[in-house]
């Protein structure tokens, strides 16, 4: 999927933004919670977790 499509998810999808990148990992159930709890921290969160690069 496009590094770009993934950004635009991870500003107004957050969490399945960090699905398709993570999968059902425990980055997905924090990335959820912080999503549910407030907005913001869990868009935060999505563009630090898509946004970095794996070596």
């Amino acid at each position: 999927m496009s590094r770009l499509v993934i950004i635009i998810l991870a500003v107004f999808l957050p969490p399945v933004a960090v699905f398709l990148k993570k999968g059902i990992m425990p980055t997905f159930w924090l990335n959820l919670i912080l999503t549910l709890l407030f907005f913001i921290p869990g868009m935060i969160h999505a563009l630090l977790v898509v946004t970095k690069e794996t070596r």
